[in-house]
């Protein structure tokens, strides 16, 4: 097997925030190609190490490399697309169709005046298409579901063709039919097209079986391994990981 580079290395990070430590000595490693999902109970640290990831905030120690790359210089950030919580801040009466939205994640490239040529159209559609929305490519926005408006911004942050995606629980509010299909989705991307994810998600129960890795966060790294070993833990030392009772499994797995 070909050896896979690290995508992600995290080394001794701590993060304190008003005297208070948020994370601390974090050390986890990514693989490329790998699907990560990351739990832990609300105040855990996960949106935090989200933002020391993407260079937003900046740790009082530790170190993180991207790309084998210190992330102090490191200057490639069309590679790592970000996906927040149901967008939600996004106004949804904006008269925008899916194509000009998912389009918007070019002007990093195009910047912001340049004319789409035909290459750029055909990777805009070709974003979509990843995601299952080409036959509501000319749709107003603001008339999709939920789940298909966060399809909307997954194809959005793909347009870019990230090496890395990171979803910070894109699925609040999208109802429990759609969340199933969102997250096969999800899968698809990491198979098909090779892109690392890192999905943060309380939603433990549906996606053990889709990810490859688990992360367990709670200001320490408390488990990070194969959905396999993740499944084997117990949920009494999972409930004194999170703190109150917890059922992982909803799904049996035959005997």
């Amino acid at each position: 097997m070909s050896s896979m580079k690290p995508i992600i290395e995290i080394k001794d990070l701590t993060f304190t925030y008003d005297r208070q430590k948020v994370l601390e000595n974090i050390n986890l490693v990514i693989q490329e190609g790998s699907f990560l999902g990351l739990v832990g109970p609300n105040g855990s640290g996960k949106t935090t190490l989200l933002k020391c990831l993407l260079g937003l905030l900046k740790p009082q120690q530790g170190q993180i490399k991207l790309f084998e790359q210190d992330i102090r210089k490191f200057k490639s950030w069309h590679e790592v697309g970000f996906v927040s919580q149901k967008a939600s801040s996004f106004n949804t009466g904006f008269p925008a169709s899916v194509f000009e939205v998912v389009s918007s994640g070019l002007t990093s490239k195009l910047g912001l005046f340049k004319v789409m040529n035909q290459q750029h159209r055909q990777k805009v559609l070709q974003a979509i298409e990843a995601v299952g929305l080409s036959d509501l490519a000319r749709k107003n926005i603001g008339e999709l579901s939920g789940g298909q408006q966060q399809r909307t911004f997954i194809a959005r942050a793909l347009v870019s063709d990230p090496r890395l995606l990171i979803l910070d629980e894109p699925t609040v509010g999208v109802d429990a039919q759609t969340v199933q299909s969102f997250y096969e989705m999800l899968q698809d991307l990491n198979k098909r097209l090779g892109i690392t994810l890192i999905l943060v998600t309380h939603d433990i129960s549906t996606i053990s079986d889709k990810v490859s890795h688990v992360a367990c966060l709670n200001k320490h790294l408390h488990f990070h391994g194969k959905s396999q070993e993740f499944e084997a833990i117990k949920d009494h030392d999972l409930s004194e990981f999170y703190g109150h009772s917890l059922h992982v499994l909803t799904h049996d797995h035959a005997h």
